[in-house]
């Protein structure tokens, strides 16, 4: 809590507290100077609020809504705060305060008409003015009224952090409205085809180091053709894309919902679409939430479910979400771990489709490693939406690596995502093609592990074929791993300790099992987790 009085969050505060917010969102009292309004001194330009106290890691609520009382008149809000984080010099950061701000419209939980920017713990000061904002930040009418200037205590150890915020008003000549620019979303003259994007990147609106022109051009150097734009918890990014997108990429609005339990990414849904990220699986509102992003059009991944970091383990159900992220950034072990649950809700009949992506917020993170390969009917946000949902690709390390999976039966075919729907009796022809992949061992995996493989050649090529019973497999999938030199005497016998290249979304040689809600058949946070 905040040193020495509890927050208010009583019904009589409820225009402050904003009813229905889960994880708890508190006003700070009596450790913090509130002034009742702010006003300016005569022919003053500028008025200054000061607010302090305390978090002790010791019952503090998720979040801390802080009421700023702006006067008519007020052109810019400037806010900076300052506090001590405590750096341990490996990589892991205690005592850290998200900040971000709401306006009048609202700051009660899924509240998107009050949004008006996070920056997490990036920044440690911002402004808002009707022309610009701070990236990060929506610029926009300073609207008379209570704003809140909300914190988030994160990782706080005993005996906790002291802090200070302060918040100066402007006033004066309100300069010319910002004027959205989203980028467009759809490539003209595309049609069907296989499209590589990444699904899951940063910028300067959220916690990298990357500018959108820098990371379009990472992207181009990547080979790819689309990416989203992901950053934690704000749209700002997404207002500004179409100044930068050339005529031939496509850019995917989106936005990295990071939740205390768990972190969300969401895209497709229409550029400034604000997605609450304040609640813990407790509060059951995951499922609100991308129930939204879905009836706008986009989809919901969980991100990097095995993530050994603080907030980033997902903790939900994968009833609410469309995809997993089973690749992020360089093969690791948190990979693995994902590959190998994901693995087994496909044995238990489960299907969750799944996408890799590189999670760069910098040049350190190499953009398109990993990324997804998407059969989509044209290159637009609707199309890869609705290729990705389906399940209908497959995940690879670089554009340097090919993929083909194929399973036939008589004169049906399918691919990724797809189902002959065939007999158990049926005999199924799979062929599995990989190209650019030297040094390596591809495999075609069953329920049970490996059914068949091969190393590839000095090119970099191999091709597997398997006639199998749908009745002994009713699913098939590709893995192409890295051998680093080992010699190969069998490679049927997986080695999961090797990279991954690539893997591949399942084949469905039997009935496609459906998205199914979980193996309970209904949303509740208590069944299977991967």
């Amino acid at each position: 809590m905040c040193d020495p009085s509890p927050p208010v969050t009583g019904p009589g505060r409820r225009a402050v507290v904003g009813a229905g917010l889960g994880a708890g969102l508190g006003v700070v009292a009596g450790a913090v100077l509130v002034p009742p309004a702010a006003a300016y001194a005569d022919g003053a330009t500028a008025a200054g609020l000061v607010y302090r106290g305390r978090f002790t890691g010791v019952g503090d609520p998720d979040w801390y809504a802080l009421p700023v009382e702006v006067p008519r008149g007020t052109t810019r809000i400037e806010v900076s705060y300052d506090y001590d984080k405590l750096e341990t010099g490996a990589g892991v950061s205690f005592n850290i305060i998200d900040i971000g701000i709401f306006d009048p419209g609202g700051v009660g939980l899924g509240d998107a008409a009050g949004f008006r920017g996070w920056s997490g713990g990036a920044r440690d000061r911002f402004s808002i003015s009707r022309t610009r904002a701070t990236p990060g930040y929506l610029a926009g009418p300073i609207t008379p009224g209570t704003w809140h200037v909300v914190l988030g205590p994160f990782t706080i150890i005993p005996p906790g952090v002291g802090w200070t915020v302060t918040v100066t008003l402007h006033r004066g000549r309100p300069g010319r409205r910002f004027r959205p620019r989203p980028a467009p979303r759809r490539v003209r003259g595309t049609g069907p085809g296989w499209y590589r994007g990444d699904l899951h990147t940063h910028t300067v609106h959220s916690d990298g180091r990357h500018t959108q022109r820098s990371l379009l051009a990472l992207a181009r150097e990547a080979g790819l053709d689309f990416l989203a734009s992901t950053e934690h918890n704000t749209t700002s990014a997404q207002l500004t894309w179409g100044r930068h997108v050339p005529d031939d990429f496509l850019v995917l609005p989106g936005e990295e919902v990071t939740t205390r339990a768990g972190h969300c990414v969401t895209f497709g849904q229409p550029a400034g679409a604000w997605i609450d990220w304040r609640y813990r699986p407790e509060d059951d509102q995951l499922g609100r939430f991308t129930d939204r992003v879905r009836a706008l059009g986009g989809m919901a991944v969980a991100a990097h479910p095995f993530a050994p970091t603080s907030g980033s383990t997902w903790q939900y159900d994968y009833a609410d979400v469309d995809a997993v992220e089973l690749w992020n950034g360089p093969w690791t072990l948190d990979d693995q771990t994902a590959l190998s649950h994901w693995h087994a809700l496909l044995v238990a009949g489960r299907f969750v489709p799944a996408v890799g992506s590189s999670d760069s917020h910098h040049d350190g993170q190499q953009v398109g490693r990993a990324q997804t390969v998407v059969r989509a009917g044209s290159l637009s946000v609707g199309a890869i939406v609705r290729g990705l949902r389906g399940g209908h690709a497959w995940l690879a390390e670089s554009a340097a690596v090919d993929l083909s999976l194929q399973a036939r039966l008589g004169d049906r075919t399918a691919t990724c995502g797809d189902s002959l729907d065939a007999a158990p009796t049926d005999l199924v022809d799979v062929r599995l093609e990989v190209a650019g992949a030297p040094g390596c061992v591809v495999q075609l995996w069953g329920p049970l592990g490996p059914l068949a493989g091969a190393v590839t050649d000095t090119e970099g090529a191999a091709e597997v074929t398997l006639r199998v019973a749908a009745g002994v497999a009713p699913f098939v999938r590709a893995e192409v791993r890295r051998a680093d030199g080992a010699p190969v005497v069998n490679p049927v016998e997986g080695v999961p300790a090797w990279a991954t290249v690539a893997l591949s979304n399942p084949v469905f040689l039997g009935p496609h099992p459906g998205r199914g809600a979980s193996v309970t058949g209904s949303r509740s946070q208590t069944a299977t987790k991967m």
